[in-house]
C-alpha cells in the first residue's frame, strides 16, 4: 500500500498492472485484472498487508494538498465548472415571473342609478371610491383595510393602532400647516379673471375685494355649521359672487369649532357621522363647562324598569338591585358607567348583562382583570353562562375566535398598541378590580388602554369603594370625550359584625367581645371587656413588676397554636365555617396549618369527597409530581377540611384548594392578602392574625381599604344572616384608635401610577400621528388639567386684552413700560425679603411691641406704625399696630381695593399728614409693612388697644383719645417730621445678620433697582399715574394670560423633563435617531414589554449566542425573578460569564439613565435583576424532576412555577425579537429553549379551563 501511495496516477495507454506486498517478508504479486477506478485494493490475504502504517506529519500533509496541488481549488476544475454551467444556460425561462406583482385597490366601484318612483333600474354609474390606499402601516382610520389574518387576534408591532378616542381634535399649528391639497392664494394679485377655456372673462377692478386671507382656505372645512357661517355657495366657475367676510368666533384652539382638516394625510373615520357628531357636542358644549361624569341616584327604586326593557338581553332568576338596573339601563343606552360596589354586591350582573348584549348585537366584548387566576376563573364562570368565550392570558389562548375575551390588560395594551383587528368588533371593554389602578408597578397599564381605547368602544369600570369615583370617570370622560355614568353604593348584602377574640384555652375560649354591629356603631365598651378580659389573664407576678405593656407583636409558635386550635374548635361548634383566616406571611400561613395536628373538621363523607376530588383533579400530573412533599402535605391538611393559600403553593394546588373552599369542604382556610384580590370566594367568617403587614418597606397597619377588601369575604349571600370578622388578640388588644380608623376609615383614594416606560413611547414614536405629550397630557395625573376651562378663560382674556385702552408711549413716557417692570421686579424682591426676615428668629426679635415700622398698603403710603401685638399664628402672622394717617381716612379700605397694589411711584419720602393728624389701629399683615425701622417707642399696647376700640362704639365716638394714645400718635409724628427723607430702616444682612444666599442677593438688586428709579423720565409726565393704571390694567391681564397659555401648553407637564431625558438614553442607545424616528434596536424593543432596553441589548450584543438553550432560559430567569434568596446558585461557567455580561450591560444602561438626568440610581437598576433561579431553571430544562429542583433553592415550590411560566413568555418575546433582526439560529433556539421548559407540573393546564 505505502508504495501504491506514491505511484503516478494510472494513464490511458498503461496496462492494468499493479502490485500487492504479501505480509511482512518482502514478498509481492502481480495483479492483472483491471483495479475498480478510485477503491482502495482488495485484501487478497488473511495477514496484515505491507508495514505498518506511517504518518505524514500534518504540516507536509497540508502543504502537499493545499499549497503543491492546484486541482483542488474549484476555480481549476473545469470539467465540474462546465457542468454547472450548463444546469444554468438550460433553465427554462419564465419571463411572467418577472411580471408578477400585487394587484392595486380598486379605485372605483358600480353604483345603480333607479327610478326613484318605481324603484326600476335604469343605469350604473361609476363612482370613486375614497380611501383605498390605506392599510395598517400608514392610517389609524378604521376604515382601512384588515391585514392578514395570522395577525388579526394580536396585530403586529409594524401596525399602526386604531385612533384614540378623543385624540383628534386639531390644534392650530397642525391647520396652520397646509396639506398637499391646498395652496396659498393671494387674493390681490393671483386671482384669474378669465376662466380655463373662454376667451373673455369679467373685470372686477372697481368693487373693493375685502381682504380675507386664511379664513377663506377654512371654509370648506367650516361649512359644516351654519350657526357659525352663512357664506354663500361658491360658483361653479371657481368666481365667487362677493367675497364676505367670515366671522369666526375667536378661540385659542380650533377644537372648540370642531374643525376637521379635509386635506390632511391622515382621514380620520367617515367624516358624515363625525360632523354629527361634532355639532352635537358644539351644541352640549354652549352649556356652561360641562360635566363629563354623572353620578347616577340609585336612592330611588327604579319603578319603569321591565317597561324600559321589555326584552333584555339577558334574564336573571332574582329580582336586580337599583344599582343593577340603573346600570343595566345605561347600558342599553350604549353608554359608559363606573360601578362603585362592595365585593359580593353583586357587580357581576353589570359584566354579564354587557356581554350578553355584544352577542345580541353581534360584536364582542374584551374583559380584563389584573391578575392571571382572576381570569381563568371568570372564564370558567362565563363559559357555563355564555358558551362562547374565549382566554388569552400570556401561556394560555383558548377560542381566541369568541365573542367574549377575557385577557389580561397587558394582552389589550399590546393588542392596542399593534392594531389588531379585534378592536373593530369591540363594543364592551370590562375592567374589573380598577382600583389596582393604584398599584405602583402596574397601575400605568390601566391608564394606557383606557387612552389608547378608540371612539366607537364603551367603557365599563368596576371597582371597590373608592372615595373619588366621580373624579376619576371625570377624567376618562373628559379623555374620551363622551359622558360617564357613575353608579355607587356602599350597602352590603350581607352586613359584617366585628369583634376582637382574646381567648387561648378551653376555658377562655367564649372570650368573643363585639366591636362594630351590623349596623356601623363602634362600641367602646366590647373594646374595655376585651381589655379587661386580656388583663386578667396577665400572671399577676407580670403584672407587680409593672410590665403593663405586653409586646404587641410577637407570640411564641406554641402561644400561637392555643389561639388558634381554641378560636377554630368554638367556631366549628357554633357553625361559623368556612373560615378564611387573614395572614401577613407566608411562612406564618404554613406553620399555623401545620402546627393544628390534633384538628379534624370533616365528617367521613366530606372526606370522601375530597379525596374523590383530589385524586381526580391530580390524574392530569406526571407520577413523579404526584408525591411532591408539598401535595403529600396539602392532601392531608385538605382531608381534616384545613387549606393554605399563598403565592408558594403550586397552581394546581391552589386551584384545587378554591374549587375546595366554594363548595365548603375546606373549612379553614388559611390566606394571605392576595386571596382578597378578586378571587370571588364568600366565607362565613374571616380571622385576622394581625392587623400589621410588611409592605415591601416596613410594617405599618392595614389601610382602611384593605381591611374592607378582606373583611369583606365575611357572609354569603343567601346563605348568612351576617357575616361575622374576627381580629385576634394575641400578644395585647390592639389600640382603640388604630382599630376606628382601620375599620371606619375612608377607603384609598385612587391614585394615578402613570409613568413613563419605554415601550411605551417607542410604541407611539413609531406612528407619526400620535405624540407622547398627548399621552402624557391625557393620564389621570394630569387630571388637574382643565383644558376646556382654560381655553374658555384664554378667549376671555384676549377679548379683554383687545377692549382696553391703547397705552400713550410717545415722548415723556416712551419708557414707561420698563418702569413698570422695574417697579413690579422691586415689589417682588421686597416681599421675598420681608418673607425672610419674617420667617428668621432675628427677625421676629425685632417685630416685637414698640418697633416703629413703615406702613404701606392701599390705604397707607409710607406711613409710620408702631407694633401693639403681635398673633402667635406662625402661618399667617398679622402685627396690630397703631398708624399715623389723615383725619377722615381712618376706616380701613374695603377687601376689593386692598387687592391692588398702588405702586406707581417709589419714593422714601414719609407720610406727613396736611390737616390735623389722625389714627388709626389696623391688623396689618406682613406685606404691609415695607420696612422695619431702628426706632421703638414705649407704649402701652392693651391701653391703646382698648381705648381704639371703646371709641369705635357710637355712644363713645366723639370721646377724646386717651393718654397713651396721644402720647404715641404725638411720638410717631415728630418722627417723620425729624426723617421726611425717610427713615433708617434695619438693614437684613448687616443688622438682622441674615446670611442666606438668597437674602445677600436679593439686597443687593434692591438698591440696584431702587437707584435706577431716579432716571426714569415718564414720572414726571402729567399723565403719569393715569397712564400708569392703564399699564397695570394691561399687564395683569396679561400675566394671567401667559400663566394660563402657560399651563394649556405641553411644557406645564410634570413628566415633561423625564420624557426629554428618556429620549436622550434612547438616542444613545440608537433606538432612536434625532429626528425622533424609531430605528431597528426600536423596533425589537417594541416586542418586548419588561425591561425592553436590558434585553434589546443583550440581543444587539450577542450575550445569548454562545449559549446552549437551557443556558440561556437560566440566564434570562433574572427578568422574571424578583425575590431575594439565601441559597448562592451552582452553575457552568459559560452561565456564569452570561450574568457578568448581564451586569456589565445593566451597569452600562443604568450609568447611562444616571447622565441623562434620570432619577434612578445604576446600583438600583442592576439591583432589580436576580439570579438567585438561575441553576432551577438551568436543571428544570436540562429535564430534572420538580421534586428535585425543588430541593436546590429556599425558594417556594408556587413561585418557582410563576417564574418559569413567565420565563417563557419572555422567551417567546426574544424569539419574536430575534426574527425582525434576522437572527433565525437564536429564534430557534429560543423554542427549543421555550419546549425543554414547558412540561409536566409547571405546565400542567388550569382546573378552570377545562
Amino acid at each position: 500500500m505505502s508504495i501504491l501511495t506514491d505511484l503516478p496516477p494510472v494513464g490511458p495507454d498503461d496496462l492494468p498492472l499493479s502490485l500487492l506486498e504479501m505480509g511482512c517478508s518482502g514478498r509481492f504479486e502481480l495483479i492483472t485484472h483491471t483495479l475498480p477506478k478510485n477503491k482502495p485494493l482488495p485484501p487478497h490475504s488473511t495477514l496484515p498487508h505491507g508495514l505498518p502504517p506511517t504518518c505524514l506529519d500534518l504540516k507536509t500533509e497540508v502543504e502537499k494538498r493545499f499549497l503543491r496541488d492546484p486541482a483542488w481549488l474549484p476555480v481549476h476544475d473545469v470539467d465540474d465548472a462546465f457542468n454547472k454551467f450548463l444546469k444554468i444556460s438550460k433553465r427554462e425561462k419564465e419571463v411572467d415571473s418577472l411580471l408578477h406583482c400585487s394587484l392595486s385597490q380598486l379605485h372605483s366601484g358600480l353604483s345603480v342609478v333607479r327610478d326613484p318612483t318605481t324603484g326600476m333600474l335604469l343605469d350604473f354609474t361609476e363612482v370613486l371610491l375614497e380611501d383605498t390606499g390605506l392599510s395598517a402601516k400608514n392610517s389609524l382610520s378604521l376604515q382601512r383595510q384588515p391585514g392578514p389574518p395570522s395577525e388579526s387576534l394580536r396585530g403586529s408591532n409594524t401596525n399602526y393602532p386604531f385612533l384614540p378616542a378623543g385624540m383628534e381634535e386639531l390644534t392650530l399649528e397642525q391647520i396652520k400647516n397646509k396639506s398637499e391639497l391646498e395652496e396659498d392664494i393671494d387674493f390681490e394679485k393671483d386671482l384669474m379673471t378669465v376662466p380655463p377655456g373662454l376667451k373673455a372673462g369679467m373685470d372686477f377692478s372697481d368693487k373693493e375685494a375685502r381682504n380675507t386671507k386664511s379664513e377663506v382656505n377654512l371654509l370648506s372645512l367650516l361649512s359644516t355649521f351654519d350657526d357659525v357661517l352663512d357664506a354663500p355657495p361658491e360658483d361653479k366657475e371657481g368666481v365667487s359672487q362677493k367675497e364676505e367676510i367670515v366671522k369666526l368666533p375667536r378661540t385659542n384652539s380650533l377644537e372648540d369649532l370642531g374643525i376637521k382638516d379635509s386635506g390632511s394625510s391622515q382621514p380620520q373615520g367617515n367624516t358624515g357621522s363625525l360632523t354629527e357628531q361634532k355639532k352635537k357636542n358644539l351644541e352640549e358644549e354652549k352649556g356652561d363647562n360641562k360635566k363629563w361624569a354623572i353620578p347616577v341616584d340609585i336612592s330611588s327604586p327604579c319603578a319603569d324598569f321591565y317597561k324600559r326593557i321589555p326584552d333584555p338581553a339577558f334574564k336573571y332568576p332574582f329580582e336586580l338591585d337599583v344599582f343593577q338596573k340603573q346600570a343595566i339601563l345605561r347600558l342599553e343606552a350604549h353608554d359608559s358607567v363606573f360601578v362603585a360596589a362592595h365585593t359580593s354586591a353583586g357587580k357581576t350582573v353589570v359584566a354579564e348583562y354587557a356581554i350578553a348584549l355584544s352577542q345580541k348585537h353581534m360584536t364582542r366584548t374584551i374583559y380584563t382583570s389584573p391578575i392571571k387566576a382572576l381570569s381563568n376563573q371568570k372564564f370558567r364562570d362565563f363559559k357555563n353562562t355564555f358558551g362562547d368565550v374565549g382566554l388569552l392570558t400570556g401561556d394560555v389562548q383558548l377560542n381566541p375566535e369568541g365573542s367574549c375575551l377575557i385577557m389580561t390588560t397587558e394582552i389589550l395594551r399590546s393588542m392596542l398598541y399593534n392594531g389588531s383587528e379585534v378592536i373593530r368588533d369591540l363594543e364592551w371593554v370590562i375592567f374589573d378590580e380598577v382600583h389596582y389602578i393604584n398599584d405602583a408597578e402596574r397601575g400605568v397599564v390601566w391608564e394606557e388602554v383606557l387612552i389608547m381605547l378608540p371612539e366607537h368602544v364603551s367603557i365599563i369600570l368596576l371597582s371597590a369603594t373608592v372615595p373619588n369615583a366621580v373624579e376619576f370617570s371625570e377624567w376618562i370622560g373628559r379623555i374620551k370625550k363622551r359622558h360617564i355614568y357613575v353608579i355607587s353604593t356602599i350597602k352590603r348584602p350581607v352586613p359584617l359584625e366585628h369583634y376582637l377574640y382574646t381567648g387561648n384555652s378551653t376555658k377562655t375560649q367564649k372570650e368573643l367581645f363585639m366591636l362594630l354591629d351590623a349596623t356601623g356603631n363602634f362600641l367602646t365598651k366590647g373594646y374595655y371587656a376585651a381589655v379587661e378580659a386580656k388583663k386578667e389573664r396577665t400572671s399577676k407576678h407580670a403584672q407587680s413588676f409593672g410590665t403593663k405593656n405586653v409586646s404587641q407583636h410577637n407570640t411564641t409558635a406554641s402561644q400561637d397554636r392555643a389561639v388558634w386550635q381554641t378560636l377554630l374548635n368554638y367556631l366549628s361548634q357554633r357553625q361559623q365555617t368556612p373560615v378564611v383566616a387573614f395572614t401577613f406571611s407566608r411562612t406564618r400561613c404554613d406553620e399555623n396549618a401545620r402546627s393544628l395536628t390534633s384538628l379534624d373538621l370533616t365528617t367521613s363523607i366530606e372526606k370522601s369527597e375530597i379525596h374523590s376530588f383530589l385524586q381526580k383533579s391530580l390524574t392530569r400530573l406526571r407520577g413523579g409530581d404526584r408525591q411532591l412533599p408539598q401535595i403529600l402535605l396539602m392532601r392531608d391538611l385538605l382531608k381534616r377540611g384545613i387549606g393554605v393559600h399563598h403565592s408558594g403553593i403550586l397552581p394546581i394546588l391552589k386551584e384545587v384548594i378554591e374549587m375546595l373552599f366554594s363548595r365548603g369542604l375546606v373549612k379553614v382556610l388559611f390566606a394571605t392578602e392576595t386571596f382578597a384580590m378578586g378571587v370571588n370566594m364568600p366565607a362565613r367568617t374571616v380571622v385576622f392574625d394581625s392587623i400589621r403587614k410588611h409592605d415591601g418597606t416596613g410594617f405599618r397597619n392595614l389601610l382602611p381599604g384593605e381591611y374592607i377588601q378582606m373583611a369583606g369575604r365575611a357572609g354569603r349571600r343567601g346563605l348568612d344572616a351576617t357575616g361575622t370578622v374576627i381580629i385576634l388578640c394575641k400578644a395585647g388588644v390592639h389600640d382603640m384608635g388604630e382599630l376606628h380608623s382601620m375599620m371606619l376609615g375612608k377607603p384609598t383614594v385612587l391614585h394615578s401610577q402613570f409613568r413613563l416606560t419605554y415601550t411605551m413611547i417607542l410604541n407611539l414614536l413609531r406612528v407619526e400621528a400620535l405624540r407622547v405629550t398627548d399621552m402624557m397630557k391625557r393620564s389621570f395625573s394630569e387630571n388637574h388639567r382643565d383644558t376646556q376651562a382654560h381655553e374658555k378663560r384664554i378667549s376671555e382674556l384676549r377679548n379683554t386684552l383687545s377692549s382696553l385702552p391703547p397705552l400713550d408711549t410717545e415722548g415723556q413716557l416712551s419708557d414707561l413700560l420698563s418702569y413698570y417692570h422695574t417697579i413690579t421686579e422691586l415689589h417682588i424682591t421686597t416681599q421675598s425679603l420681608q418673607q425672610a426676615v419674617l420667617e428668621s428668629v432675628n427677625g421676629l426679635k425685632a417685630l416685637s411691641v414698640g418697633r416703629v415700622v413703615i406702613v404701606n398698603n392701599s390705604q397707607h403710603h409710607n406711613s409710620l406704625g408702631v407694633i401693639l401685638q403681635v398673633s402667635s399664628d406662625a402661618v399667617n402672622r398679622t402685627f396690630t399696630a397703631l398708624i399715623i394717617c389723615e383725619k377722615g381716612n381712618e376706616e380701613a379700605a374695603s377687601d376689593e381695593q386692598s387687592n391692588k397694589v398702588a405702586l406707581p411711584i417709589y419714593s422714601k419720602t414719609l407720610f406727613i399728614p396736611e390737616g390735623p393728624c389722625s389714627h388709626t389701629v389696623q391688623k396689618l399683615k406682613l406685606q404691609d409693612i415695607s420696612a422695619i425701622t431702628t426706632k421703638a417707642l414705649k407704649v402701652i399696647p392693651e391701653r391703646i388697644i382698648d381705648n381704639y376700640n371703646k371709641r369705635l362704639q357710637p355712644r363713645f365716638r366723639l370721646d377724646p383719645p386717651g393718654q397713651a394714645i396721644s402720647t404715641a400718635t404725638q411720638e410717631l409724628l415728630r418722627l417723620a417730621e425729624a426723617n421726611m427723607g425717610g427713615m433708617t430702616v434695619l438693614d437684613p444682612v448687616n443688622d438682622l445678620h441674615l446670611k442666606g444666599v438668597d437674602v445677600v442677593e436679593g439686597v443687593m438688586r434692591q438698591r440696584v433697582l431702587q437707584d435706577s428709579l431716579k432716571d426714569f423720565h415718564c414720572i414726571h409726565s402729567p399723565t403719569f399715574s393715569e397712564q400708569f393704571t392703564r399699564v397695570q390694567e394691561r399687564m395683569s391681564v396679561q400675566e394671567e394670560l401667559d400663566k394660563l397659555l402657560f399651563l394649556v401648553s405641553d411644557q406645564s407637564l410634570t413628566l415633561l423633563p423625564e420624557y426629554h431625558q428618556r429620549i436622550k438614553v434612547l438616542e444613545a442607545l440608537q433606538y432612536v435617531d434625532s429626528s425622533g424616528a424609531v430605528q431597528l434596536k426600536g423596533r425589537v424593543a417594541c416586542q418586548i414589554s419588561s425591561h425592553e432596553l436590558l434585553l434589546t441589548e443583550l440581543l444587539f450584543e450577542n450575550t445569548l449566542s454562545p449559549l446552549a438553550p437551557e443556558e440561556s432560559a437560566a440566564l434570562l430567569s433574572c427578568l422574571v425573578f424578583t425575590q431575594n434568596t439565601q441559597i448562592e446558585p451552582h452553575i457552568t461557567n459559560t452561565l456564569q460569564e452570561g450574568i457578568n455580561q448581564v451586569l456589565a450591560v445593566a451597569q452600562r444602561i443604568g450609568d447611562l439613565q444616571r447622565d441623562c438626568g434620570i432619577a434612578q440610581t445604576a446600583e438600583d437598576f442592576v439591583a432589580q435583576f436576580k439570579f438567585g433561579l438561575t441553576e432551577v431553571v438551568y436543571c428544570w430544562a436540562r429535564g430534572m424532576p420538580f421534586a428535585e429542583i425543588a430541593q436546590l433553592t429556599d425558594v417556594q415550590e408556587g413561585t418557582i412555577v410563576r417564574c418559569i411560566q413567565r420565563l417563557d413568555e419572555v422567551l417567546k418575546e426574544v424569539r419574536q425579537a430575534a426574527r425582525i433582526v434576522g437572527d433565525s439560529v437564536l429564534g430557534s433556539k429560543m423554542e427549543r429553549a421555550s419546549l425543554a421548559i414547558r412540561r409536566d407540573i409547571v405546565f400542567t393546564a388550569s382546573l378552570y379551563t377545562h
